[in-house]
């Protein structure tokens, strides 16, 4: 027989991880609900121009890292999500969602990318997401990033993070900014590396992103977007800076954090940590006033982040904690079936039921340790004649009968 295992960069979420992996995702969920954000879910897999148009067509994750495959022999490429923002924006415009906004949305669940596995990174991770879409305030910026940081909050992990923003303007002062920064970075072509030099005149922003040492001392001394913003640029910027202040979210401004692309606008954010080595991003997003157009909607301004589920998960407090179950414990062939009928009762009352199935009554209370259970319920030929179970308190050793028509009553103090 084959001995099969995992495919390359995917992993199994085994139930201790999936509880820790849910804690986080549901903490984010809950948090999302009391800033008036609804819970969401489009496709695993959308067609594949939904993600090239908005991901960039010459960009990394399009050219080498989507899963792309026919649905049918008749059918157009499809893509499993690399990302979500793609997604629910297509969404918005094919439900024409236009009249419901602000459409302030969440969403979870797995992306896939073909890249080589990194820390916190397969190929199939988990992403939790959030989007606001139709409101070009300022405050809408604020907002997203209050969400953000009061999650990392929830987790226990704010202090190991740093918020960095930037400004990228609007497309005024963007476009006459490329400009300038091409005419920088000409006299160096032939020294920089080959994708910044595909990246010059097609998109030079995403030079401050290279990861060449050789460009990276070119790029250091580059004319910065901040220092050639327009007016409405700069006051958009400072309120988006105020409105942290005012609510006591630190952050650092860093001119070098960019979004490539032209539908991108205003704020660019990333919440950062060292605790995981290179891999430092752990909710990273931005303002896309003009995705909704590449996608042939009307003209929507959005904003909205992603973060990575297994990275959050590395770093934050260990608060998924199990259920303590009631363990049913009979012994006896009638017992057994009379236990059958009352656990299913205890269950539909809400409580949780561990039975016990085969084995000695010894190795049954074992199992019941195991499973951390608060009570154990012994019901065995005597106790069933009486009409009683034996509860047994699993810390203490302490013993009651009580009646069977009361049990549901009595276990109120287990819930």
């Amino acid at each position: 027989m084959p001995q099969f295992r995992p495919v390359r960069g995917t992993h199994d979420l085994l139930p201790d991880d999936f509880r820790r992996h849910k804690w986080v995702t549901d903490t984010a969920c809950d948090i999302a609900e009391r800033y008036g954000f609804d819970e969401m879910a489009p496709p695993v897999f959308e067609f594949t121009p939904v993600f090239a148009r908005t991901m960039g067509e010459n960009s990394d994750v399009v050219t080498k890292e989507m899963y792309t495959f026919h649905s049918g022999s008749d059918e157009e490429l499809v893509t499993l999500r690399p990302e979500f923002t793609a997604g629910i924006c297509r969404a918005f415009v094919s439900n024409g969602l236009y009249d419901q906004a602000p459409f302030k949305v969440f969403a979870r669940g797995p992306v896939f990318r073909y890249e080589r596995p990194q820390k916190g990174r397969q190929r199939q991770f988990h992403q939790i997401n959030l989007e606001l879409l139709g409101v070009s305030d300022p405050r809408a910026d604020i907002e997203v990033l209050a969400i953000a940081h009061h999650i990392l909050k929830s987790l226990e992990i704010a202090e190991n993070c740093t918020l960095y923003i930037n400004t990228l303007g609007d497309h005024g002062c963007r476009a006459r900014y490329k400009d300038i920064l091409v005419a920088y970075l000409e006299p160096y072509k032939s020294e920089l590396s080959k994708e910044s030099q595909t990246r010059l005149y097609r998109n030079p922003m995403r030079i401050f992103d290279t990861k060449s040492e050789r460009d990276r001392t070119i790029i250091a001394d580059a004319p910065l977007l901040r220092d050639h913003l327009n007016d409405i640029s700069r006051i958009f910027f400072d309120k988006v800076c105020e409105g942290l202040t005012l609510i006591n979210i630190p952050f650092k401004l860093e001119p070098g954090l960019v979004r490539g692309l032209d539908y991108y606008t205003h704020t660019a954010f990333e919440f950062v940590t060292e605790t995981l080595g290179a891999q430092g991003a752990v909710i990273a997003g931005g303002r896309y006033d003009g995705l909704i157009e590449q996608l042939g909607g009307r003209t929507t301004p959005g904003i909205g982040w992603a973060g990575g589920v297994e990275r959050l998960s590395m770093m934050a407090r260990d608060g998924s904690v199990r259920r303590r179950p009631i363990a049913f414990v009979p012994h006896g062939n009638e017992p057994q079936t009379k236990a059958f009928v009352i656990a299913q009762e205890l269950r539909e009352a809400g409580y949780m039921v561990e039975m016990s199935y085969s084995g000695s009554m010894k190795r049954r209370l074992a199992r019941a340790n195991k499973v951390n259970a608060q009570v154990a319920l012994l019901l065995g030929e005597d106790e069933l004649a009486k009409g009683v179970t034996t509860v047994r308190n699993m810390e203490t050793g302490e013993q009651t009968e009580v009646p069977l028509a009361s049990l549901i009553k009595y276990l109120d103090q287990y819930r």
